[in-house]
C-alpha cells in the first residue's frame, strides 16, 4: 500500500479540510505531516461548522485512525481548545487519535518571541500569525526544541532550561516586556499539557509503516500551501515547514517510493493572507466582490484575505514540485456572478513574457491574462456534473489543457455534500 498525499497548491486556505473529510471514507488512516495551529481547516456537515488547527480532518469519520506526525508543531493550549470544542458537539476522539513523540511543542515563550520578532522588523515584517510557529521551527532546526516525547523524560528540567534561554533573548535582544504575558500563558499551557498527555504518544514512523505493511490505506494531509514552502515558496514570505509533497516523507517517516496519488487542491481563483508578493491580486471592486462572495477571512486569525484571479504560472510550478496526479478545484461557486473571468497564463518580466515562476516575485512581474465568459449560474444547488453550465465546463477544460492534469473534483459550496466528482470520457 502507498500513502496518498493531499496538499494545497497556492498560498494556503484552499479548502483542504473539506476534501480530506470527503475522501476519508476511502481510507483507514489520516495523517497530518507538517505545520502548526496557524493552519485552520474548516469542515461543514450536518448543519455543523468546525475548524481544526492541529487534529487531522478525518476525525469526524468513525473507525478511522488519525495521526499527528513528527513534522507538526503542537500548541497545547490550542490543542486543548480543539478537544473541548469537539466534545461540545459530541465527539470523543480519545481512542482514535495518536500523536508522534517526535512532534515539537510550541512553548509559551515561542508565541512571545514571534510577536517580539515581528515588532522588531517593523515595516519588513512577514505577516506572521503570531502563533509561535516560526520560533518553534527555529528551535527544532537549532537542535534546541522540546518534543512531545520529552514529556515522558525529565521534562521539567528541559523546559526550564529552554524558557530561561528564551527570556534572555526577549530581554537582551528584543527588549520586550514579557513577564505578565508569560505568567498568564504558562498556566493555560500546562493545563493543555495534561490534556495532551491523556492521548496516546507513539513512534509514528514505525506505526505508519507497520500500517502500510498491514495493507492499510493512508491519506496524508498537508497544511498551508505549496507557495508557502520554506524552500520553494515566495521567500521570505513563507511558512517555516516543508509544505510540498516531499514534506510528507520527512514529516511522517515514509520513503519516497511509498507515495501514491497526489491530490493538488486549488481555488478557482487565488487568495493570500498576510504580507508577500501576489501577482494577480485585485485591489479594486472585483477583489472586494471575490472576498465577500468567498467569505475570505482567515479561519484561525479572522484576517481578511487578499484576492485575485487564478494564476496558472504559479499552479504549474506547484504541480511540478508536488508531482500532482489529480487536481481538485474549490469554491467554483464564488465566481457565479461574474460576467467574465480572467486566468493568468504568463508573467511579463522586463518586457518579455515567461511561463516560469521566477526566483523572486516583485512589482516588476505583471500577469498576462486570458479572459473567459462567466457562467452566471447558482452552482450551489447543482448535484451532478451533467448540470454544469457550458461556461464552467469550458473553464475546467481550459485549466486541464494548460496543466496537463485532470480535474477530478469540483467543489460548489462549503458543505461536504456540495462536492462533485467529475467523470472523464
Amino acid at each position: 500500500m502507498n500513502v496518498d498525499v493531499l496538499l494545497g497548491l497556492q498560498w494556503g486556505d484552499e479548502g483542504k479540510g473539506k476534501i480530506v473529510d470527503v475522501l476519508t471514507p476511502k481510507y483507514d488512516v489520516i495523517t497530518r505531516f507538517q505545520g502548526g495551529p496557524n493552519a485552520g481547516h474548516t469542515l461543514e456537515f450536518n448543519n455543523l461548522k468546525q475548524v481544526l488547527h492541529t487534529i487531522p480532518s478525518g476525525i469526524f469519520r468513525e473507525n478511522k485512525i488519525n495521526i499527528i506526525g513528527n513534522g507538526v508543531v503542537i500548541d497545547p493550549i490550542v490543542f486543548q481548545k480543539e478537544i473541548e470544542s469537539l466534545k461540545k458537539i459530541g465527539f470523543d476522539i480519545s481512542g482514535n487519535l495518536y500523536i508522534s513523540k517526535k512532534a515539537h511543542l510550541i512553548l509559551p515563550t515561542h508565541r512571545i518571541l514571534d510577536a517580539a520578532s515581528e515588532q522588531k522588523k517593523g515595516k519588513t515584517k512577514i505577516g506572521s500569525t503570531l502563533k509561535g510557529i516560526g520560533p518553534t521551527y527555529k528551535d527544532k532546526i537549532g537542535r534546541e526544541g522540546l518534543r512531545v516525547g520529552d514529556l515522558l523524560h525529565n521534562f521539567e528540567d528541559k523546559y526550564n532550561t529552554r524558557i530561561e534561554n528564551h527570556k534572555i533573548m526577549l530581554k537582551e535582544f528584543f527588549k520586550y516586556d514579557y513577564e505578565k504575558i508569560l505568567s498568564e500563558c504558562e498556566k493555560e499551557w500546562f493545563e493543555g499539557i495534561e490534556v495532551l498527555k491523556s492521548f496516546q504518544f507513539v513512534d509514528s514512523e514505525h506505526m505508519i509503516n507497520q500500517l502500510l505493511h498491514e495493507k492499510k490505506s493512508v491519506l496524508a494531509e498537508g497544511a498551508q500551501g505549496t507557495l508557502l514552502d520554506v524552500d520553494f515558496g515566495s521567500y521570505p514570505f513563507v511558512t517555516s515547514s516543508s509544505t510540498i509533497c516531499a514534506g510528507a516523507c520527512t514529516g511522517l517517516g515514509i520513503a519516497p517510493q511509498k507515495i501514491g496519488k497526489v491530490f493538488g487542491i486549488f481555488k478557482a481563483y487565488c487568495t493570500r493572507v498576510g504580507m508577500g508578493p501576489f501577482p494577480t491580486e485585485l485591489l479594486d471592486k472585483t477583489g472586494t466582490e471575490l472576498r465577500d462572495a468567498g467569505n475570505e477571512y482567515g479561519s484561525t486569525t479572522g484576517r481578511p484575505r487578499r484576492c485575485g484571479w487564478l494564476d496558472l504560472v504559479a499552479l504549474k510550478y506547484a504541480t511540478m514540485l508536488d508531482g500532482v496526479t489529480e487536481l481538485i478545484m474549490m469554491k467554483a461557486d464564488v465566481l457565479d456572478k461574474f460576467d467574465s473571468i480572467k486566468i493568468c497564463v504568463g508573467y511579463e518580466i522586463d518586457g518579455e513574457v515567461s511561463g516560469h515562476f521566477p526566483f523572486e516575485l516583485n512589482d516588476d512581474v505583471k500577469p498576462v491574462y486570458v479572459e473567459l465568459p462567466g457562467w452566471k449560474t447558482d452552482l450551489t444547488q447543482i448535484k451532478d456534473q451533467n448540470e454544469f453550465p457550458e461556461e464552467l465546463n469550458n473553464y475546467i477544460n481550459f485549466i486541464e489543457e494548460e496543466m496537463g492534469i485532470p480535474v477530478s473534483i469540483a467543489s460548489v459550496g462549503p458543505n461536504r455534500e456540495q462536492t462533485i466528482f467529475l467523470e472523464k470520457e
